[in-house]
C-alpha cells in the first residue's frame, strides 16, 4: 500500500505522529507563555526533527531556517543580568543558579505532583492567603531514594517561581570548629530575608541526624539546634528545601518544623513509559516491546533510567540509525540494573 502524506495509510493511522505533535505544540504554547525563548526554540527544532522523519522535508528546513534567524536577532539583543549571586561570607557557602526547568518536565507521581503545584499556586498567591491570616508552604522536606528527582524538584520550584536556586554548600558549612558550623548556618539563613529564592540543604542527613545517636558529638547536636531555631524563626519569603535519601538517620524534631514532608520513590511502569517516551522523543521507534522494556527498567530511578535512554539514543547515533530498538534499550536499563546491583553490593 503506498503511503501517503500525513501517514494516513499507515498500520497505525499516523497515530504516533499526531500525539508527539500535540505534546511539542503544548510545550510550545507553555514556554511562550513563560517567556522562556530558548525552549521555545529547542522544541521548534524537535517538530522540525519529527517533520522529517515524516517525510516533511520542507517544513522541517523551513523551521530550521527560522531558528537560525531568531537566534541571530536573539545574539543582538541585550539580556538582563540575573543581580542575585552569594556575596561576601555567603560567597563560599551557596552557588546560585537560574534553572528553567518547570515541573511539567517532571514524571511524578499524581500526588506528589500535585503537591508541589500546590505549593507553587500558594507561593504566587501568598498576599491573598496572607489577607486572611494564612502562610504558604515554604520549607519543604524532601526524601526517597537517589535519583528519584528530589534534587530536580528544586530547579523546577525555582523555574516555575522564577527565583535563583540557592544551593547549599554543605561540606563548605560544616566544619571541625566549635561555633563556627552555626555561625556559617547563621549567614546562610540571614541571606533568606535579603535575597528571595530557594535555598536547597542537600544531602541534609548531614545536619539533621538524630541528636540520639551512638556515634554523635556534641558538636552536631548543637548544629542540628541550631538549625531548628534558624528554621523556626525564618519568616522570610524564600523556599527553604532539605532533601535526603536517609529518612531513617533524621531527627524526629525535624519533621515537625517543615510546613510538608514529599515522599519519592522508584517510578512505577506507567511512570517509566511516559519517561522513556519523552526522552526519547526524537528517537522513538515505530514499534516498541513495552513489556520487554518495562520488564528490564523495573527497580531503576527517574536517573538511572534517564541514563540508559541516552545510552541508548547515542547508540543509534553512532549506529547512522534514526531511532533505538527494542533490543538496545533493553540492553541499556539491564546494563544500568547491573550497575546499580554492583554499586549496592559494595
Amino acid at each position: 500500500m503506498t503511503a501517503v502524506p500525513g501517514g494516513r495509510n499507515r498500520p497505525d493511522g499516523g497515530k504516533r505522529q499526531s500525539m508527539a505533535t500535540a505534546e511539542q505544540i503544548k510545550a510550545l504554547v507553555r514556554s511562550y507563555s513563560e517567556g522562556d525563548q530558548e525552549r521555545f526554540l529547542s522544541v521548534t527544532m524537535q517538530i522540525a526533527a519529527h517533520a522529517a522523519r515524516g517525510g516533511k522535508d520542507r517544513l522541517a528546513q523551513e523551521l530550521r531556517e527560522m531558528v537560525e534567524e531568531a537566534k541571530k536577532k536573539a545574539s543582538v539583543t541585550v539580556r538582563p543580568v540575573p543581580i542575585a549571586r552569594p556575596r561576601g561570607e555567603l560567597s563560599g557557602l551557596a552557588v546560585a543558579s537560574y534553572p528553567k526547568t518547570r515541573l511539567a518536565d517532571m514524571v511524578l507521581e499524581t500526588e506528589v505532583s500535585d503537591r508541589l503545584h500546590g505549593v507553587v499556586q500558594e507561593y504566587r498567591q501568598v498576599d491573598r492567603l496572607r489577607a486572611h491570616g494564612l502562610v504558604p508552604r515554604r520549607r519543604l522536606l524532601l526524601i526517597g531514594p537517589p535519583g528519584c528527582g528530589k534534587t530536580m524538584t528544586a530547579s523546577a520550584l525555582a523555574g516555575e517561581l522564577s527565583l535563583p536556586l540557592m544551593s547549599v554548600q554543605l561540606h563548605a558549612v560544616i566544619t571541625k570548629f566549635m561555633g563556627e558550623t552555626a555561625a556559617k548556618l547563621h549567614v546562610v539563613f540571614d541571606a533568606m530575608a535579603e535575597t528571595r529564592g530557594v535555598y536547597l540543604f542537600d544531602e541534609f542527613d548531614a545536619i539533621g541526624s538524630h541528636r540520639a545517636a551512638t556515634n554523635d558529638v556534641g558538636e552536631m547536636r548543637r548544629v542540628l539546634n541550631s538549625f531548628l531555631m534558624f528554621l523556626e524563626r525564618d519568616d522570610s519569603d524564600s523556599l527553604v528545601l532539605a532533601a535526603t535519601n536517609l529518612v531513617e538517620m533524621l531527627d524526629p524534631a525535624l519533621f515537625r518544623r517543615f510546613d510538608d514532608v514529599v515522599n519519592y520513590g522508584i517510578p512505577t511502569s506507567p511512570m517509566r513509559r511516559d519517561l522513556i517516551k519523552n526522552r526519547l522523543a526524537a528517537f522513538a521507534p515505530a514499534r516498541i516491546t513495552w513489556n520487554s522494556v518495562l520488564a528490564a527498567s523495573e527497580g531503576l530511578s527517574h536517573a538511572e533510567i534517564v541514563r540508559a535512554c541516552n545510552e541508548a539514543a547515542k547508540d543509534a547515533v553512532l549506529q547512522d540509525r534514526k531511532t533505538v530498538s527494542t533490543k538496545n534499550l533493553a540492553t541499556a536499563f539491564e546494563r544500568r540494573a547491573q550497575l546499580k546491583g554492583k554499586t549496592e553490593g559494595t
